[in-house]
């Protein structure tokens, strides 16, 4: 590998929108740069979308937004899940209603844009040497909500308390790869890898590296750098945000306040939508979603994602630790059913691994898990589980899994086995319920790229590692393909690791689920996100209400 250093370059954003299309149809890489006009220089952006080692990735222009929103208003808006829990704290955020808040409060070093390329944020200039020795230049003059200009030591204690177990951070395991986090300046930050990793502008993007003072310790205040700061936060009630008129954006954000609160009951949150109640709305099921259309008033917002509901089979308790009890749970998911059914067409069909199809390195030669109760049969008895009772758990808080559990049920009885559906409220769920029974639900939100996903949920360190499975080879292959440069070599690391989880690992992925957003028809600047609803949770600053 030779020692070169590149440097984060700009291009436009109907450039970076151009090859990002041009690549999903097969664009050469060659034929990639030649339009950047950077033939040489090897570049990387989201999931490796050049695949090389440097750090060429789209940056918007410091001009502001191209569009000019109204200033002014006050909106409602209802996420769907909320407990004492509640934090705003982004190393500790684990659901959509946190990380819509996080965004309000904070900036990370670097975001995502609506085609998952990372845009330079606190970052000015990012500089690497070989994926390893990575340089951030910060952008000067920026300061927190308490007047404390942000310095590269902010940068250095936000990033390097996710090292840290007492801080509970829910991305530790991806940051075991930095070695080294230090100022080398008062605007700079060095930052040494453990190993070559092209997708640390990606990384940086995730919600829970947004950047926070040195030294704070009370996270209820959320002082950033962001668009609104906290005039209220009360975990489990609500939180109010206020516009903040220091924000270093020229225009922006254009809302005077944003009150966020939860309505855990879907018809409910549909119901205080239609109502007037509040303005915006997620995790719409695709049932109601001919009531929003009919409002002259009202729109759907539908985009496809990574964001799925998986059946989940512990490896740690019995019997779902037997492998062939797990295999025949998953060939008693019936994909299509679930998407028809449950989701009203609104998902594609999924293959038990978590690289949705139309992916950058999604393994299309992957055999389909059919639906099969007769192969279900078999393996039930070959296990020695045949004609039992099992409970299976399900709750509103994970999309459609009550729904998926009693399709379940009645797949079930074709191969002899008894499921009980155990319906849990929303309440609590996450806490207390989620990875905890033999069989039971999750959902996971879209991530950005495979090795996040990967790192988050399936290494066998990872907190959430929903199934508590553990693969060495897995492991290895992980922290190999971080380094790979070579595209096609990459690229088989991560369809080889999907495959380990298809045959391996006690998940379940019928399909992966659209995100369905119900808004007020006047709100304006709305538009969507593959990372989640509420606009990958960053509509705070980009909304405005024509009233």
């Amino acid at each position: 590998m030779t020692d070169k250093k590149v440097e984060a370059q700009l291009i436009t954003g109907a450039d970076s929108v151009r090859i990002f299309d041009g690549l999903n149809r097969g664009m050469s890489r060659r034929d990639a740069l030649r339009m950047l006009g950077v033939a040489g220089i090897m570049a990387s952006s989201v999931g490796g979308l050049l695949g090389g080692a440097g750090s060429v990735f789209a940056a918007e222009a410091d001009a502001g937004p191209a569009t000019v929103g109204k200033k002014g208003g006050k909106i409602r808006v209802a996420g769907m899940s909320s407990s004492t829990a509640d934090t705003l704290d982004p190393a500790k955020g684990a659901l959509s209603t946190d990380y819509a808040r996080q965004y309000m409060f904070y900036n990370g070093l670097t975001r995502f844009d609506s085609h998952l390329v990372p845009q330079l944020e606190l970052a000015e200039k990012i500089d690497h040497t070989d994926a390893s020795l990575w340089v951030i230049t910060l952008r000067n003059g920026i300061t927190f909500h308490n007047g404390k200009s942000l310095t590269a030591e902010d940068v250095v204690f936000s990033l390097t308390r996710h090292k840290d177990p007492a801080t509970g951070s829910k991305v530790m395991p991806l940051m075991e790869q930095f070695a080294e986090i230090k100022a080398t300046g008062p605007l700079e930050v060095q930052i040494k890898l453990s190993a070559p990793n092209a997708e640390l502008p990606s990384i940086l993007a995730v919600s829970h590296l947004l950047i926070v003072p040195a030294g704070t310790t009370d996270f209820n205040l959320g002082i950033g750098t962001g668009p609104f700061t906290v005039k209220e936060f009360r975990p489990g009630v609500r939180s109010v945000a206020a516009r903040n008129p220091n924000y270093w954006k020229p225009g922006l954000p254009y809302l005077d306040e944003i009150e966020f609160i939860a309505i855990s009951d879907e018809p409910s949150r549909v119901n205080a939508l239609l109502s007037g109640d509040v303005h915006m709305i997620n995790e719409v099921n695709p049932r109601s979603t001919a009531r929003i259309a009919a409002s002259a008033g009202h729109a759907v917002v539908d985009a496809p994602s990574g964001n799925y509901t998986d059946m989940i089979l512990r490896q740690d308790q019995m019997p779902t630790q037997n492998a062939d009890f797990s295999q025949a749970m998953k060939y008693l998911l019936d994909r299509e059913q679930v998407k028809s059914a449950v989701f009203r067409g609104y998902a594609v069909v999924g293959n038990d691994h978590p690289i949705a199809p139309g992916s950058r390195y999604y393994n299309a030669d992957l055999p389909q898990t059919p639906y099969d109760p007769d192969k279900a049969r078999f393996l039930l008895k070959k296990a020695g589980m045949a004609s039992v009772k099992m409970p299976l758990v399900a709750s509103p808080a994970a999309t459609g899994s009550v729904d998926m559990a009693v399709l379940l049920q009645q797949s079930a009885k074709q191969a002899g086995l008894d499921l009980t559906v155990n319906r849990l409220p929303s309440d609590g769920y996450w806490s207390n319920h989620w990875m905890k029974h033999p069989i039971s639900f999750g959902n996971i939100n879209p991530r950005p790229n495979a090795d996040i996903i990967f790192s988050q949920f399936f290494q066998s360190t990872a907190p959430w590692n929903e199934s508590g499975w553990k693969n060495e080879q897995f492991d290895q292959l992980l922290m190999t393909a971080r380094g790979e440069t070579d595209d096609a070599k990459r690229s088989q690391m991560y369809k080889d690791m999907q495959t380990l989880v298809h045959d391996h690992c006690g998940i379940g992925i019928p399909v992966f689920i659209s995100n369905i957003d119900g808004v007020d028809a006047r709100i304006k600047g709305y538009g969507s996100n593959p990372l989640g609803g509420f606009m990958g949770y960053m509509f705070a600053e980009q909304v405005w209400l024509d009233a």
